[in-house]
Order: C-alpha cells, then structure tokens, then sequence
C-alpha cells in the first residue's frame, strides 16, 4: 500500500478485510461516500462482489444469496438516503431469521445536522431489526453474532487514495453455510406429546422435520419440509368441525375429524382456514420454534418433542380422506372450462414441471397459496419465499440471488441448476429493476421467471373488499390494472421472453429442454382474474 494512503482507506481496507473473513459475497451499489469500501472489496480475491445501480435491488439481491448459504452477506450503500432504501430487506431479514450484513458508509459525526448533502442520521436507521455498530477507527470491533448487522462507516475526506489497492486473498470455492438450523438456533425445551391423541402437525416457514412427528399427518407449506402423510389444507374445513361423513377407499363413514391437538413447527400463514384451527378453544395447540417467534398463543412452547403412543389407524385414515377431498376439489375445479386459464393454473404447471433438483422460488400473495393448493412442497425440490414478512418485495432480486447462490454451489456443473420463480404481475413490476444487471456482473446461468398476469391484484378479488357490493371502488383502489407490455419490458432488460396464453402453451414453454437455456427467461402467462372470486368459492365447497 502506498505511503500517503488516507485515513478513509485505511478503514474501507480494515472492514474490507473483516468481511472477507466471515462473508463470501457482497453486493454494492456505486456512491462517493463509500468509494473507499468499493475500492477494497474490489481489491479482494477472497470475496465475490456484485453491483447493482439500485440499493433496494441490492439489498434484496443479498437476501436471496443468503436464504441459500444460510450466512451473512454484505450489500454495500453510499451515505444518506441510499441506506433507508434497504429498510424493506433488513425487515424481510429480521422476520425470517435470515443473516444479513449491511454496510453503509457515512460521514464524520461532525457533519450531522449541518446541511451536509447525502448526510442523514444513520446510527440506529433499522430500529429494532439490526442494531447499528459505528465504525469510525481500525481499533473499533466489528461483531456478526446477530443475524441482521448494520456497519455503519464513517469515512472522512480524502475519499480515493493515489493508485489502486493491490489485490489480496485467494479465491475460494463457496459452500453451503448452517443449514442443519437458523444461525440464532434457541432452545425451548422438550414438550411431552401424546400421539393417541388425535394429532395434526402445521408445518410452515423455517419447519423442520422434528425427530418422534415423523409419521403424523401433516399440512405442510410449500416452504416447509415434505412430510410423510402429507394433508391437503384445503381439509382444514373439516377438522374444524365436530363430525362429517367422508369417503374413503369406496366406502363411506361417519368420522370425528377435529384434532385433539395440532402441532405447530416454524412459522405457518397462508390458509385461513388452517390459521382458524390455532384459534379453537377445543384445540390445545402446541408451538415449536428455534427461533424467537411462535405463531399464535399456543398453550404449550417448545423446540423439541418426547412422543408416547402412536397415531390411530384410524385418525390416519380420516387424514388421508380429508386430504383426498381437498386435492380433489382442486382438481375439479381446475378441468372445469368455466374458469378459463387463472393463477391456480399457472401454479399446477409450474408444480407438474418441477424436477428433483430444482429451485423453487414462489412469489407471496396468490402464488404462494397456489402452489400450497396443488401440492407443494415436494421431494427433491429447494422453495424459497418471503414468509418473514409476507410481502411483494423485491422478490425478483431475491430469484436473481437465489439462483446465483445456487450455481455456485454446483460449479462443476456442465449446465447451471435450474431455479423456477412464479410471481404476479403487481410483484413483477414492482421489483422488475432486479433484472438490471450490468454486463461485467456475475449472473443466473439458468433461471425462468414465470408472470402469473392477470392485469392486477388478483389476490383482492377474494378478500373482503371484492364482494359485489364494494366493486364500484374495486378496480381502481385494488385492482389496479396496468396494460403492461410485458415483452418490451424483458427487451428493455435484455432477457429472454416467451408468452403463454393457455395452459398447453405454458406447459410447452416449461417442458422445453434446451441443451443451452437463456440465463433469464421470463414466461408471461396471460391469466383472467375475472372468475377468481368464483373460483375460490368452488375451493370452498
């Protein structure tokens, strides 16, 4: 290093260093204020680095890496408004215990309150989803035992020292970080469980397979893992009853179908219905968790089970029945002509095409829910999704992320691990800048982003405010309808573009094994969301 290296180098060089020891990837975005942090990373062979024009796309793009290597990575942000914009992914992050890194560079505490430009109050930005450590010195310690850190550097004039820094470190080959459980595992204990007591298990984000639950019958989201005696959630309607009359292997029986207990592990949130059983009074519900979120007001909390007994053949059999209804009525409904070509569609072709080996990452709002009603989570298959928080963004940066992640894991490989996204046309759009990706920047060697585009809020047409009496105010308050010429925004981004407008097609599209698939491909499938509402309605019945 040369001689007359300012001081804000110095400091970039010490963080620099101290990522490369706990981080593998980082992801910046151009600024003045973190030049020198640019300057050194770019410097370290031991690192990979991304850029990205857009904080936000950033941020989110680092969360997609790290839901798969399960340790933190950095996203690296110029001074001022450029750190608020990766409020949203810190959120996400904090939500779903998934270790992230922020390093914003800011300026000296002297500039606070003066006027300076690009100069807010960073110290404490994130609140309670990730503490700030102020960096103003090489004698300052820098810590990654939280899950969510923000770095907060504080860099002074000169900013660029008078020749580049050499290049330090050797490359290495990525793996997969903590994946046997959460970085901030918590331990609450053993809870004793009677299984001859008529028992359901809730799997939901961050669920894993609890040794001694391993046969009990198990509604499982498409997050969660692939249980044995899988459940359709569509059966939650009849455990929430007393008795019904079900059908099963051709005969017909009178069956009590309310669940004595349910088991809830990780994090469930999609079925209302299957949400309504945690709330029963007849229910005693048992919460297991390793980190420290539980769902609901269980009446029991644990991380771990001691069993005695063993389910009934019967109560099994009941499950199964019940299950066989649920997947059956969304089958029916999807051959029936009358609904035309909708979300839960696209989501039975997305699910019918999906390979061992594949990496699933599923949009919230209606795809998530679709791909729960047909069938998932499946053997072999890696799903991905925003649960922590629930929301739309930034999904498709988190898919970019996602699948470079993947890739890297398999670099040996003759062709990239497939990664598959299904998202809605409002999630699209409001994170489409995560395809800008710039051309000298590592990137998706096979990823296919499926456009469920039904031209609007579909999800709106079931809730509440889609019931006729409210349609006057619908389309322009929650529909929201844009007209987007979708092929001319994958131009615009230079991906690949096919279009979809029935299911034949889609499946065509999906099942097209190219020797050399395009890095990103979006496949728009052109959906209605018109008989939506009927649609759901039908699920019901």
């Amino acid at each position: 290093m040369p001689d007359s290296q300012p001081t804000s180098m110095d400091l970039a060089t010490y963080v620099a260093g101290t990522l490369a020891r706990n981080l593998t990837d980082v992801v910046i975005s151009p600024g003045s204020r973190n030049s020198p942090l640019t300057l050194a990373l770019l410097a370290r062979k031991d690192l990979r680095v991304h850029v990205r024009i857009d904080e936000r796309s950033a941020a989110f793009t680092a969360l997609g890496i790290a839901r798969v290597q399960r340790r933190h990575v950095g996203v690296v942000m110029t001074s001022g408004t450029a750190v608020a914009n990766a409020l949203p992914a810190v959120v996400e992050a904090h939500m779903s215990h998934t270790p992230l890194a922020i390093i914003s560079a800011d300026r000296p505490e002297r500039l606070l309150g003066t006027g300076a430009s690009q100069t807010i109050w960073q110290e404490g930005i994130f609140g309670r989803y990730a503490q700030t450590q102020q960096i103003t010195s090489v004698d300052d310690p820098i810590s990654f035992a939280a899950d969510q850190v923000h770095l907060n550097v504080a860099l002074d004039t000169p900013l660029t020292p008078p020749a580049l820094p050499e290049l330090v470190g050797e490359a290495r080959r990525v793996g997969p970080g903590r994946l046997d459980s959460p970085p901030s595992f918590i331990d609450h204990g053993e809870v004793e469980v009677d299984l001859n007591k008529d028992t359901l298990v809730i799997a939901g984000d961050e669920a894993w397979e609890v040794p001694g639950l391993e046969y009990v019958p198990t509604i499982a989201e498409p997050t969660a893992y692939t249980p044995f005696h899988q459940v359709h959630p569509l059966a939650a309607q009849f455990f929430a009853q007393s008795e019904v009359a079900v059908s099963h292997d051709g005969g017909e029986f009178a069956a009590s179908t309310k669940p004595e207990q349910v088991i809830v592990v990780g994090h469930p949130t999609l079925h209302r219905d299957v949400m309504a059983l945690l709330a029963d009074p007849q229910i005693t519900i048992i919460g297991l968790s390793r980190t420290d979120t539980f769902t609901g007001q269980p009446d029991l909390r644990g991380s771990r089970v001691k069993v005695s007994g063993q389910s009934s053949d019967h109560w099994v059999k009941v499950c199964e029945a019940a299950g066989e209804v649920g997947a059956n009525t969304v089958r029916d409904v999807l051959e029936d002509k009358k609904f035309g070509f909708t979300g839960l569609h696209v989501a039975a072709a997305v699910a019918d095409t999906l390979a061992v080996g594949d990496t699933f990452v599923v949009g919230s709002s209606n795809p998530v829910r679709d791909a729960s009603l047909v069938g998932l989570p499946f053997d072999g298959v890696s799903t991905y999704s925003a649960r922590g928080a629930a929301g739309i963004d930034g999904t498709i940066s988190q898919a970019v992320g996602t699948a470079m992640a993947t890739q890297s894991l398999q670099p040996d490989e003759i062709r990239a691990p497939r990664t598959i996204a299904l998202v809605g046309d409002l999630t699209f759009l409001h994170d489409v800048n995560g395809l800008l990706i710039g051309p000298d920047e590592p990137r998706p060697g096979n990823l296919t982003i499926v456009v469920s585009n039904d031209n609007g809020g579909g999800i709106f047409e079931t809730l509440e405010v889609g019931a006729p009496e409210l349609r006057g105010s619908f389309e322009r308050g929650f529909g929201t309808g844009h007209d987007i010429d979708m092929e001319s925004l994958a131009e615009a981004y230079g991906v690949a573009y096919l279009k979809a407008t029935s299911l034949q097609e889609l499946l065509g599209h999906l099942m097209d094994d190219v020797e050399v698939p395009e890095p990103i491909t979006i496949i728009e499938a052109v959906t209605t969301r018109d008989t939506r509402r009927a649609l759901a309605e039908s699920l019901k019945k």
